[in-house]
């Protein structure tokens, strides 16, 4: 490791810096003078300016000395106008030493500086991005030197924690000049699950703040960034050591490669220098990694943007070994509105929060089918995701609002649009209410036709939602919930006490039992799996089981005995062929068998049933229903199989509307199978829990419905204004006429009849 160099200025200019903003006796704009002063002396330089970025991508002139009085807080320049919006817009220090006659050089009269020659600034970066500029001029002609420039680089560092800080510059004098408060950031991601939440930011997994950021040792904190980075070079390595990993592979591969970015000596030697320029150990990692975010950020290049994110992310681990993490007892201190960020997390991670405070989540990474966003679901929390940077433009405690059903979230709303959004939760949680007591009155028509809903369920938690809804049993369980929930497969005890528990808490409703449905983008953490270009359509569901049968035997062996005696319903997912169906019916007889055979309390009632999601499954039918005591429609991977549209591509998941006529002709014809063979059906898919699809399900002969259940008070109350006669008759008009936007046609007839949706 490098030696640290003697006593610098500007570990003694920092030392003064931090001794200013320790007093409690002066003002903002006192110390504001103060700072000025102090660096335009350390640099003989006649000028020091502070620019902070305001409401509007406008810099404005906070504090200086050597300018007119009179500039200060009344000079503004747009990101990009005059050599200070350039350094704003470019990320990057400029240093002239003939300002005035640059091309970008922007007059002002009102600042007096018409007679300076000279000019060197630097952004003032947090989290990577422009907080503000630093600038010194001079009336000669004067050539900055590289070392000059990293002092200011390390001084705006520190300038910069002050300001989004809170010590420096208060919430007031960050507004814009209207008197307004400041505009909020609108991001746009994709919506992973619906709803709207309003909360307080808090951050997963990251980084005690930094509360040190000028050293007092150098030498000292060298020695400490030597030992962290030892420490995670060996985490690194236990990594690459892990028996899962050893074997090979391409996630070796990336492992090695993100040692060797670990081990990166020009990263390293820039966190050397920062140290050698006054600043404590974890504000020198703190202060390169914004650096190199903001010089990634720039580029175009798909390589280089996530060699940006490895820097990151080892930014972040070396800050870990640093200052520690968290700790994880926050999870049980939170407020009761707590909007949780992270990059990426899983399952586990986000059920060790307790829901009741929980109100949303927020994600960089993320995709509807990731088994995070099901959990969320089950849960009925908002969450948008492939939020790019998003961590980066919030601070912990930010003002966040969610609005997941258009994929979207404010930071740090203004008064008005906080207001407008509050007033919207509280519609929704008026409307819950009523929602709420439609619970114990059956889903019936108008004319008097039942509809049984179910609800979707992968949790030992959803169980509660079956009385608080009045749901008529589960029309689903996703048995591969509790899988992802966990760091092994669950031996056959564990998944027997899961079962019985869920068996015996559903009391005497029906449970539906769906079979392992891993694979594609469903994967489990500890069972590596080779990648597909197609997952969706690749090894997954029906085919894991048949070709590892000990995995659905074992399964299976759990059912039968959770049972007690009970009824038994259980289905297989993915089904393609008859032969598969029949294969996976063969195993639950076995199983059957073995628990007669050991004295087991035999089954009351047993059904077995098939998914359907595979067209190819649909020109089947007749073998499929003589074979099979209930068919379940899985309209999530059916449609996607049906128009050949990933339902996780943002791009295209919404170009093909389930309610076409293409949609609703295909679901007919499956109705008509069915009843023609006198085989219950029921349809499982999201499309069963938005009231205008039900609604459409309902006038094509869909009788049993199942939904997450959030969903199960607004169909009921669609149900409860509808008349299925009237309805058949409209969809059979539709259906002889073929129109393109059949959705808006059924919400015309939605409207006419006053049908809830």
């Amino acid at each position: 490791m490098s030696r640290i160099k003697p006593l610098t200025g500007s570990r003694l200019l920092l030392a003064r810096l931090r001794d200013i903003m320790a007093s409690d006796d002066v003002t903002q704009q006192a110390r504001l003078d103060k700072i000025v002063s102090i660096i335009a002396n350390d640099f003989v330089a006649e000028v020091c300016s502070i620019y902070v970025l305001r409401a509007g991508e406008i810099l404005e002139l906070f504090a200086a000395t050597g300018l007119a009085p009179g500039a200060v807080h009344s000079t503004k320049l747009a990101i990009g106008e005059g050599l200070i919006g350039r350094i704003a817009a470019q990320s990057r220090p400029l240093a002239l030493s003939d300002a005035q006659s640059h091309p970008h050089f922007s007059y002002r009269p009102e600042t007096g500086e018409e007679i300076f020659q000279s000019l060197a600034g630097v952004p003032i970066l947090r989290g990577g991005r422009v907080t503000g500029v630093l600038a010194v001029q001079n009336q000669t002609s004067r050539s900055y030197t590289e070392e000059e420039i990293e002092i200011l680089e390390t001084t705006a560092m520190v300038i910069a924690e002050l300001i989004t800080g809170d010590k420096l510059l208060g919430k007031d004098e960050l507004r814009a000049t209207d008197g307004s408060t400041l505009m909020p950031i609108i991001l746009d991601g994709v919506r992973l699950n619906g709803g709207l939440a309003i909360g307080k930011a808090i951050f997963h997994e990251r980084a005690r703040p930094i509360i040190k950021l000028v050293s007092d040792d150098p030498v000292k904190e060298q020695q400490r960034l030597d030992r962290a980075v030892i420490e995670m070079h060996g985490s690194i390595d236990q990594m690459l050591d892990d028996p899962e990993i050893s074997n090979g592979g391409d996630h070796k591969d990336v492992l090695k490669a993100y040692r060797m970015f670990a081990e990166d000596v020009g990263w390293l030697s820039r966190i050397t220098e920062a140290i050698e320029n006054g600043l404590t150990a974890e504000a020198a990692v703190e202060k390169v990694r914004n650096d190199t975010r903001a010089r990634f950020r720039k580029q175009t290049n798909r390589y280089l943007r996530e060699r940006m994110h490895d820097f990151d992310d080892l930014a972040h681990r070396l800050l870990q070994h640093l200052v520690g993490k968290i700790d994880n007892n926050i999870r049980n201190n939170l407020s009761n509105d707590t909007i949780l960020l992270a990059r990426n997390m899983g399952p586990a991670e986000l059920l060790d929060y307790d829901r009741k405070y929980l109100k949303g989540l927020i994600l960089e990474g993320g995709s509807k089918t990731t088994h995070l966003a099901i959990v969320a679901r089950a849960l009925d929390i908002p969450v948008v995701g492939k939020l790019e940077d998003a961590l980066d433009k919030i601070e912990p405690l930010d003002a966040i609002i969610i609005d997941g059903d258009n994929g979207q979230i404010y930071i740090r709303p203004g008064q008005i649009i906080l207001q407008s959004f509050t007033n919207t939760l509280n519609s929704k949680n008026e409307q819950l209410a009523i929602f709420a007591s439609l619970r114990d009155i059956p889903a019936m028509t108008e004319d008097n036709i039942n509809i049984s809903i179910n609800m979707n369920a992968g949790l030992l938690a959803d169980i509660d939602n079956l009385s608080e809804t009045g749901a008529d049993g589960i029309g689903l369980f996703r048995t591969e919930i509790p899988f992802m929930d966990s760091d092994q497969f669950p031996d056959v005890n564990r998944q027997t006490d899961l079962y019985r528990q869920i068996i015996r808490r559903s009391e005497d409703k029906e449970v539906v039992f769906r079979t392992l449905d891993i694979g594609g983008e469903k994967d489990l953490p500890y069972w590596d799996t080779n990648k597909e270009e197609n997952p969706s359509m690749g090894w997954r569901a029906i085919r894991i089981s048949l070709d590892r049968p000990t995995i659905v035997r074992h399964q299976l062996r759990a059912l039968v005995s959770a049972t007690e005696g009970r009824n038994l319903n259980i289905m297989f997912p993915m089904i393609t062929e008859i032969t598969e169906f029949d294969a996976a019916k063969e195993i639950l007889q076995l199983e059957i068998h073995r628990a007669e055979a050991r004295g087991r309390e035999p089954i009351k009632s047993l059904k077995v049933g098939a998914m359907l999601e595979v067209p190819a499954l649909v020109y089947q039918m007749t073998a499929l229903l003589e074979r099979s005591d209930f068919i379940s429609v899985g309209s999530n991977d059916l449609f996607q199989f049906l128009f050949a549209s990933d339902r996780s591509n943002p791009r295209i998941a919404d170009r093909y509307d389930s309610l076409s006529m293409t949609g609703i002709n295909f679901l007919s014809h499956i109705v008509e199978q069915c009843k023609l063979s006198d085989t219950p059906f029921s349809i499982c898919g999201e499309i069963a829990g938005h009231p205008l699809d039900a609604m459409a399900l309902i006038g094509i002969g869909f009788r049993n419905l199942s939904m997450q259940a959030s969903s199960i008070g607004p169909v009921k109350a669609m149900i409860r204004s509808l008349s299925v006669n009237k309805l058949e008759q409209y969809l059979r008009s539709l259906q002889s006429h073929q129109p393109h936007n059949v959705r808006e046609k059924l919400r015309e007839f939605a409207i006419d009849h006053n049908v809830i949706i």
